[in-house]
C-alpha cells in the first residue's frame, strides 16, 4: 500500500510540542507506556522517596544508562554506570570494516571486527549496605558487577564474576542470613541456574546449580529477577520469547526449589504485543509495581508500569479478568502513591552542546575515539572529525540517541566549512540498512546527499557552510528535509524510509561524521544544536 507524503506530513504538524511522547499526567492517573522509548530488560528499586531504573545497552557506549523518578512513571537519566566497554577490542569497532550499510546481519560472531548484537544485556539493579550495585552479561565474555555509593556514580570499573560466554540475565540476592547467591539463564534462554556467590559481589563461590528446567511450560524462560516476600523466594522470569511471550512468577520456601509457577502477566484482549520481563518494587506506602517492556517494533522495547495485587501469596500483574491468575496490560491507572510530591520530569534529548560535557542522553556507536571528537575545540558545538571508513554503519564515533514517541521531529544545525575531500557528514537513523541526509564533499563540489541501504542520491550542490538537516518520524518510518536559509524553510529529500528494529535494538537517531578517502581525513563537522520536539498523535 503506498503512503501518501502528503498525508503523513499534515498528521506530522497536528500537535507540535517540546515535551515528549511519554507518560502524561491526567488527574491523578498515568497512561501506559510510561517511556515510548528503547529502554529494554529494565530493572527497578527503591531507596527511600526515590526509585532507580536501568537497562540494556548493547554495543552502545557509555553503557547502562541509570534513570531516577519519585514517582515510577516520570524518568530523568542521572548517569550511565559503564563508561566504556573494555570486554573486546571489536567494541572499539576498529578498521573499515568487512561488511556494508547494506548487510541485514552485521553479527559480533563473524569476527568481523565490531561489537553489534553484542555488549551489555540485561542488567539488574540491587542496593546493598550503602551501595549499589549492577550486574550484567555480556555473551561473548561473561557475567560483570559495577558498584557506587551515589547513583551518578562514580560507578566502579567492571568487575568479572563469572568469566564464560553464553550466559544471560544475571540477578544477585542478599538473603537475611547474609549469604549471598546469584542467579541467571542461558543464552537462547535456558534453564535457570543459582550460585552462591561472595558477599562483596565479586564472584561466585561454585559453578552453579540448575533450579528450574522446563522447556514444555516454561519455554525460552530468560531474564530472573530474584526477591524474598512473607518467607517465600519469588523469580518473576519471562517466558514465550522476546515477541509475543508472557510473565512467570515462580516460588519456594527454599532458594533451591523445588519451584511452582504461575503465569501472571499476559497479553490477554489487548494490542501489547508481548508485556514481560521487568522488574519488581514495592512503594513506601506498600503498594507493589511491575515495570516491564513490550517489543514495538523498530522503535524497541519500550516501559509500561502496571500494578500487582497479592493473592494467597502470589502476585497477579496488571488489570484482572475474572478470576484468572493473570493479569493483562492497564492503558491508564491511578499514580502510584508515593507519599511524596510528583515532578513532572522526562529523560533528556535537544543539547545545544554548549557543555564541555555530552548531555547524558547521547551514547556512541561502540566506544568512541575520544582523540576525534570535542566540546571544546570550538565552544558551542561538537566536533566530530572524518575518520576513515568504508560505511556509515564501519564507522567511529557516531553520536545516538534513543527514539522517542511514534512521531517526532529532530533537527541540527550543522557547519560543514571545514569538511575534507571524501567526507560525508549528518544526520542518519542508526539500524540495519540505516538511511541518512547529510553534506558530502568532493573535488566536483559540496552536495546535500541522502543515503538508504548504502545507495546514494545526489541533492543540491551548495556554497554556503550552514546548513540546517531534519528527520521526521512517524509509525515506524523516517523521511528527510533540508534548510539552507537557517530554519526559514525546509525542502523535502527523499522519501519516506522504513525504520528496522536492529542488534536488539530500536532505531536511533545520529549525528554522523566520516571519510571514505583514507588520504582526506583532516576535516571535520561541527554541530551546533540538536533539537527534539515530539509530536503528539491520537492514541491507539
Amino acid at each position: 500500500m503506498k503512503i501518501s507524503t502528503s498525508l503523513l506530513l499534515n498528521a506530522l504538524m497536528v500537535v507540535l510540542t517540546s515535551v515528549p511522547f511519554i507518560a502524561r499526567v491526567y488527574a491523578a492517573t498515568y497512561t501506559n507506556p510510561i517511556l515510548y522509548a528503547d529502554y529494554s530488560d529494565p530493572d527497578v528499586i527503591r531507596i527511600g522517596n526515590h526509585y532507580y531504573m536501568v537497562a540494556s545497552t548493547f554495543h552502545f557506549s557509555p553503557g547502562i544508562p541509570l534513570l531516577e523518578s519519585n514517582d515510577l512513571v516520570h524518568w530523568t537519566i542521572v548517569a550511565h554506570a559503564v563508561q566504556r566497554l573494555t570486554f573486546d577490542a571489536r567494541y572499539d569497532l576498529p578498521g573499515p570494516l568487512g561488511f556494508d550499510d547494506h548487510s541485514a546481519h552485521a553479527q559480533f560472531n563473524s569476527g568481523m571486527g565490531h561489537g553489534y548484537s553484542a555488549g551489555i544485556w540485561a542488567p539488574a539493579i540491587r542496593y546493598h549496605h550503602q551501595r549499589f550495585y549492577i550486574f550484567f552479561p555480556t555473551p561473548t565474555e561473561g557475567i560483570f558487577m559495577v558498584s557506587a555509593i551515589r547513583p551518578e556514580g562514580p560507578w566502579s570499573k567492571p568487575v568479572a564474576v563469572i568469566t564464560q560466554p553464553n550466559l544471560e540475565d544475571p540477578c544477585p540476592f542478599w538473603d537475611d542470613d547474609g549469604k549471598a547467591y546469584l542467579v541467571h539463564s542461558i543464552k537462547g534462554a535456558g534453564p535457570l541456574i543459582l550460585h552462591r556467590m561472595s558477599s562483596d559481589g565479586t564472584h561466585v563461590l561454585d559453578t552453579g546449580r540448575v533450579i528450574v528446567q522446563d522447556a514444555k511450560n516454561l519455554p525460552t524462560l530468560e531474564g530472573p529477577k530474584l526477591y524474598k516476600r512473607n518467607g517465600y523466594y519469588y523469580i518473576f522470569a519471562p517466558y514465550g520469547g522476546v515477541e509475543t511471550g508472557s510473565q512467570a512468577v515462580l516460588r519456594s520456601r527454599n532458594i533451591y526449589g523445588p519451584y511452582e509457577f504461575r503465569t501472571v502477566l499476559s497479553k490477554g484482549d489487548t494490542t501489547v504485543q508481548g508485556p514481560h520481563q521487568g522488574g519488581y518494587v514495592e512503594t513506601l506506602s506498600g503498594d507493589s509495581w511491575f515495570i516491564h517492556f513490550n517489543s514495538t517494533g523498530a522503535y524497541g522495547r519500550i516501559v509500561y508500569l502496571e500494578p500487582v495485587q497479592w493473592k494467597n501469596d502470589w502476585p497477579i500483574i496488571g488489570n484482572i479478568i475474572d478470576d484468572s491468575t493473570a493479569g493483562e496490560p492497564v492503558t491508564s491507572h491511578a499514580l502510584p502513591d508515593v507519599k511524596t510530591h510528583a515532578t513532572a520530569a522526562y529523560p533528556q534529548m535537544s543539547d545545544e552542546f554548549s557543555s564541555s560535557h555530552l548531555g547524558l542522553q547521547w551514547e556512541w556507536n561502540h566506544n568512541p575515539d575520544d582523540a576525534h571528537w570535542s566540546l571544546t575545540k570550538r565552544r558551542g558545538f561538537l566536533r566530530l572529525d572524518a575518520m576513515y571508513a568504508g560505511s556509515f554503519l564501519a564507522a567511529r564515533n557516531t553520536l545516538t540517541q534513543v527514539q522517542f514517541g511514534r512521531v517526532s521531529q529532530f533537527t541540527v544545525r550543522m557547519d560543514a566549512r571545514e569538511m575534507s575531500n571524501g567526507q560525508h557528514a549528518g544526520l542518519g537513523m542508526l539500524q540495519i540498512q540505516p538511511n541518512w541526509i547529510g553534506i558530502v564533499k568532493s573535488e566536483a563540489g559540496t552536495s546535500i546527499v541522502t543515503s538508504s541501504a548504502g545507495v546514494e542520491s545526489k541533492g543540491i550542490t551548495i556554497t554556503q557552510s550552514v546548513i540546517q538537516l531534519r528527520m521526521n518520524v512517524h509509525d515506524e518510518k523516517v523521511s528527510y528535509s533540508y534548510s539552507i536559509d537557517d530554519g526559514k524553510t525546509f525542502i523535502a529529500m527523499g522519501e519516506w524510509y522504513e525504520m528496522h528494529f536492529s542488534w536488539w535494538k530500536g532505531a536511533r537517531p545520529a549525528l554522523f561524521s566520516y571519510s571514505i578517502d583514507a588520504s582526506s581525513v583532516s576535516g571535520h563537522a561541527d554541530f551546533d544544536w540538536a533539537h527534539v520536539e515530539q509530536m503528539e498523535p491520537a492514541r491507539e
